[in-house]
């Protein structure tokens, strides 16, 4: 593997010494980007195109070519782990992801199996080495998997919900039924990223999207409980470097201090929590990433700008911080607008780290 030329984002989650804040955006290769949406055009539909590694690995590069980026994070979805269960997923036009087999009881839930890695989900690593390999060292490649929770609501909703009132029955009434698949996926997605760090990812991130939904106690018995089993299952360093893991749990500002306890290097923060407090509450722990909100991106350059100042001022001096939005950008938003955005943290973020 070619050596790393740009390592900062690497170095700023471990809370080493950097020249500048790095930045990367969540959903940075996506729908605002046009020649993301040629790319999907070609493919013929959202997971062909994650299936097929030389185009997932072309719309990695593409906001590369575009943005000084310290990162490149892995094109796919957090849905392959219960697609590769058999459970029938399909994307409909207009309501998302829906799946055809949603598992309702503890019937269904015993079917469910660990992938393999080396059959189910190879396109998924043949995408990372891939992609790694075009890098030729550029920036670092981020891999990712979606929470055990934030898995389950998809796969026991049959698809996107506002109420979660499937999935929250089940925790209330049938816990078992829900730990049971819970423990299949916290198994799944140690094996899932472990696999990506084999191919080449040098960080990864878990999302959990959903679970600020839940209440304090829900949160740590049935999302943390099962990303603390996957942070302590992970490898750690691959090719001589520590792999850093990212925690992010949107809506979870309340929750800092017990996910800083996971082991986790990193926590992600929306844009719900100020990070001075945040930095405040979690100290030399672990670094932070974040936390622009994401429609300030609908704004002028110059207000773009402004808010860059402010954030990178409320962070303050010294490493462990990197710049992203509080969750993914935006379809709608003008690619200069990611621009002004990038380019505002480049050029200012220096004066933090002299």
């Amino acid at each position: 593997m070619a050596e790393l030329q740009n390592d900062r984002f690497l170095r700023a989650l471990l809370r080493e010494p950097v020249d500048r804040t790095p930045v990367w955006m969540m959903r940075q290769a996506g729908r605002y980007l046009p020649e993301y949406r040629a790319t999907r055009a070609q493919a013929g539909s959202f997971m062909d195109l994650c299936r097929n590694a030389e185009l997932a690995c072309e719309v990695t590069l593409q906001p590369l070519e575009r943005f000084p980026l310290d990162a490149a994070i892995l094109f796919s979805d957090i849905l392959t782990i219960p697609d590769a269960m058999g459970l029938g997923l399909r994307f409909e036009t207009g309501e998302g992801p829906v799946f055809d087999k949603p598992v309702r009881t503890m019937e269904d839930a015993k079917k469910l199996y660990v992938p393999d890695m080396g059959s189910d989900l190879q396109y998924v690593m043949n995408a990372v080495s891939t992609i790694r390999k075009n890098l030729n060292g550029r920036v670092p490649l981020i891999g990712f998997s979606g929470s055990p929770w934030t898995l389950a609501t998809y796969m026991v909703e049959g698809g996107s919900s506002k109420t979660f009132s499937k999935v929250k029955a089940m925790m209330y009434d049938e816990p078992k039924t829900l730990h049971h698949i819970l423990d299949v996926l916290a198994e799944s997605v140690i094996q899932y990223l472990n696999a990506q760090i084999e191919a080449g990812a040098q960080a990864v991130q878990i999302f959990d999207t959903w679970g600020g939904v839940l209440t304090p106690r829900d949160y740590k018995e049935f999302s943390l409980n099962y990303m603390h089993k996957i942070v302590d299952g992970l490898k750690r360093e691959n090719d001589g470097r520590k792999v850093p893991v990212i925690l992010f749990t949107k809506g979870g500002g309340q929750w800092l201090e017990d996910m800083a306890a996971t082991g986790c290097d990193a926590l992600g923060l929306d844009w719900t929590t100020d990070i001075d407090v945040a930095r405040a509450r979690v100290g030399d722990k672990v670094a932070l990433q974040g936390n622009m909100d994401p429609s300030m991106l609908y704004a002028s350059p110059e207000r773009i700008r402004e808010e860059v100042a402010q954030i990178l001022a409320k962070y303050g001096k010294g490493s462990g911080h990197v710049f992203n939005l509080g969750h993914g950008i935006h379809p709608e938003v003008k690619p200069e607008n990611a621009g002004a955005f990038i380019n505002a943290v480049t050029e200012l973020s220096g004066q933090y780290h002299s």
